[in-house]
């Protein structure tokens, strides 16, 4: 049969399933173009420019955590370090630090401290310079919203690192809380002594303590910052995972469906389901130095492995990979803690 453009039926039907695919995503030749210009345009940033990009692009996703932390790894990849926030060094967002390769942390990317806060400290800071130690700080900084959340979570997120060991600054928040409201209150109605000139309050008297131990460090910026800055956990765990996996989870993709992987990283998030049939099993989170996965834990596995789904818990998962919805996961047929 010849169509009426002279075509034999067969060649308009294979040209016509040629065009079919073009209708669920095709650009016209202006839009094309418009895209190709911001992809060059970008790619042009980050090869000349690399430490502003990335510190652009980490601005532009600091309010999703697992995106900023995507954005960190690959900034770590292209050899540019992420530095911990620091009271004297940080503003409000993610900052290039002048003549160094590398990005500063941003004191508003620390949960629990609000902006409110974050810019009475940048405001004194440039005003009256850097932060001599703990006791300038609580002195010169009385806004309302230091209060015992924002002040415990700027020392567990390592901001006064520079100033005091953190283990030493948590023991004692108590007083340094006691000493912020004795200044805020000096301040609104000072009662200066004839013979020392100084405010009448006690002064601050600080307890020592053990230095935080490393895996508590790691713990409160996970929690707070969304990722490890000081170091990572699993640095010490890659001759083992070396020996026992046969994947990074960078190399889970799709010609792995549903085939058997051994993996390792640590569990960062679990989320509990009750089966319709009133079993438990759990959706996880797995991490490792090069990306995360989810994994599917059924029942029956879950009931042999329930030891082993704790929050932080650095295992090895064997299981087969699966692609839902158009995301890859590993369905797990088994795990155990890795000590």
């Amino acid at each position: 049969m010849i169509t009426t453009s002279g075509l034999s039926q067969v060649l308009a039907e294979k040209i016509w399933a040629s065009i079919e695919p073009f209708a669920q995503y095709g650009f016209n030749r202006s839009h094309a173009a418009c895209y190709a210009r911001i992809a060059y345009q970008t790619a042009y940033l980050k090869a000349h420019y690399p430490v502003e990009f990335m510190a652009a692009l980490m601005n532009n996703e600091a309010t999703e955590i697992e995106r900023a932390a995507q954005l960190i790894t690959e900034a770590r990849h292209m050899k540019i370090e992420v530095l911990a926030p620091d009271i004297n060094e940080s503003f409000r967002k993610f900052s290039v630090v002048p003549e160094k390769n590398s990005i500063r942390f941003g004191l508003q990317a620390i949960k629990n401290v609000g902006e409110n806060i974050v810019i009475e400290i940048i405001h004194e800071r440039k005003k009256n310079g850097f932060f001599k130690n703990i006791e300038d700080f609580l002195k010169r900084v009385g806004h309302k919203d230091l209060n015992k959340k924002s002040l415990e979570s700027l020392i567990k997120a390592g901001a006064f690192d520079n100033l005091m060991e953190r283990g030493e600054l948590l023991f004692n928040l108590d007083e340094l809380l006691r000493f912020s409201q004795d200044s805020k209150k000096a301040s609104l109605n000072p009662q200066v002594n004839l013979f020392t000139s100084e405010m009448s309050f006690s002064p601050l008297r600080l307890k020592k303590t053990e230095p935080m131990p490393l895996d508590e460090k790691l713990k409160y910026e996970r929690e707070l910052l969304g990722l490890y800055i000081s170091d990572n956990p699993l640095n010490y765990k890659k001759e083992i995972f070396k020996k026992e996996t046969t994947r990074t989870l960078a190399e889970i993709n799709n010609s792995l469906i549903d085939r058997g992987v051994k993996v390792g990283g640590i569990i960062n998030e679990i989320k509990k389901i009750i089966t319709k049939t009133g079993r438990a099993m759990l959706i996880a989170k797995l991490e490792d130095l090069t990306g995360n996965i989810e994994v599917t834990v059924f029942p029956n596995t879950l009931e042999k492995t329930m030891l082993v789904w704790q929050k932080d818990s650095i295992v090895i998962i064997e299981g087969r990979v699966n692609k839902n919805n158009g995301e890859l996961k590993i369905i797990c047929e088994n795990a155990k803690i890795i000590k």
